[in-house]
């Protein structure tokens, strides 16, 4: 049983699935700004949403009718440039509006189609437009077009983010492929961060959303580009089963949602990487926490730290702030306990801090590190067996550009 990680896939890979794109003249830049992702077959469904308390009108929608669908499910259709968020019930109507012209393009019911926005909040959708897209992306659906779909959900991306994994089993071959976007208000639980992932595989839809929890709460909820969720965070993923293969119990099962989370934490990534304004990519690693919440909330701290991620900016290893910010976490640990590494590799590895003291360390070797375009950071409590790492970035002159003239 292995699992084989295809960075050139996206969610077209696996058998079954098409993708269809438009220009509807939402965005500005005259890009394409609807995708139009369908399967030939039902597929169980399983979704996950924003925390945030104010939410968009399409995770409301998907909300409802993934309790009405979970088992034959057909469609995702997803306009990029307005956030349809924050805007009462007209938007929760023009979200309706977008499943029920969907539906009808592909010769289906409305309660098999999800829909996906992102872009600005507060604005409505321009529905003649919208209308016209979603008929135009049904008309020209492919299975070469996953790429194209990836392209189509951007916004302040700069980058169009996909991948697939293959799984070879005793049984046969089943593929996981996936698009995502995101680049800022990127933090757990999720982000202004979209993500929809197909599958082959014969996957039962409680399983489904099992794994998915599994995968999402690996990848997309240990990654931070400034602290904030956003009102549209959602990854939707669709399992097909036309493969013919089954993933549902034992060995199967447990290499689908290992398959699942490397895919899910390869999008991740790519969406750190492409964080507005970062130049840098930075693992935070905390071990020696009494649990993996424990960890999880210390290494957070550190990740969204504004002087930390400053620091990084400016390749300053000021190793006090990442200290201090994960003493203001809410955790409790014995601070002389404390011990902090960091490196680009481990070859590299340098030690900071050793029982809450600084080390006899060559500061142009720690410059050098924080200099470098990835690099990590290793803080230890001393205060338990677990662990966890989380993905961040710099935070830089240009992320404050991007969000200062957002909407002008």
């Amino acid at each position: 049983m292995t699992i084989k990680l295809n960075a050139d896939g996206t969610v077209t890979d696996p058998q079954g699935f098409q993708v269809g794109t438009a220009t509807c003249g939402i965005k500005a830049s005259g890009n394409p700004d609807l995708m139009l992702l369908h399967s030939t077959e039902n597929c169980a469904a399983a979704g996950m949403f924003t925390t945030n308390q104010v939410v968009g009108a399409p995770v409301t929608l998907n909300r409802e009718t993934l309790k009405s669908n979970t088992t034959n499910m057909r469609a995702i259709v997803a306009n990029s440039g307005i956030a349809n968020a924050c805007t009462g019930n007209h938007g929760l109507n023009n979200a309706i509006e977008m499943q029920n012209i969907a539906s009808k393009s592909l010769q289906c019911n409305p309660n098999q189609v999800l829909v996906l926005s992102t872009g600005v909040i507060g604005v409505q959708l321009p529905m003649e437009k919208i209308g016209k897209g979603i008929r135009t992306a049904s008309s020209n659906l492919s299975h070469n077009s996953g790429c194209h779909g990836a392209e189509a959900i951007m916004t302040t991306d700069t980058n169009p983010k996909y991948c697939a994994v293959e799984i070879k089993l005793p049984t046969g071959t089943v593929t996981i492929g996936g698009i995502a976007k995101g680049a800022g208000m990127v933090h757990p639980n999720m982000a202004t961060m979209l993500a929809c992932i197909t599958t082959d595989a014969q996957v039962p839809a409680s399983i489904l959303h099992s794994a998915l929890k599994t995968a999402v709460n690996k990848s997309f909820n240990r990654i931070s580009i400034d602290g904030d969720t956003s009102t549209s965070d959602s990854v939707l993923i669709m399992a097909n089963g036309t493969s013919g293969i089954s993933c549902a119990q034992g060995d199967s099962r447990k290499a689908f949602t290992a398959a699942l989370t490397c895919l899910s934490t390869n999008l991740a990534k790519q969406i750190v990487r492409d964080g507005e304004g970062v130049n840098k990519f930075v693992t935070v690693h905390v071990t020696g926490a009494p649990s993996v919440k424990a960890a999880h909330i210390v290494a957070n701290s550190i990740a969204t730290s504004p002087l930390v991620k400053t620091a990084f900016a400016g390749s300053d290893p000021n190793w006090g702030r990442i200290i201090v910010a994960a003493g203001k976490s809410g955790v409790p640990f014995d601070s002389s306990k404390t011990q902090l590494w960091i490196g680009s590799d481990l070859e590299d590895e340098l030690q900071l801090v050793k029982q809450a003291t600084p080390c006899d360390y060559d500061e142009n070797i720690a410059q050098y590190i924080f200099s470098q375009p990835e690099f990590y950071v290793h803080l230890d409590l001393g205060n338990g067996e677990s662990e966890i790492s989380v993905w961040t970035g710099d935070l830089t002159e240009e992320y404050v550009r991007i969000n200062s003239d957002y909407r002008t």
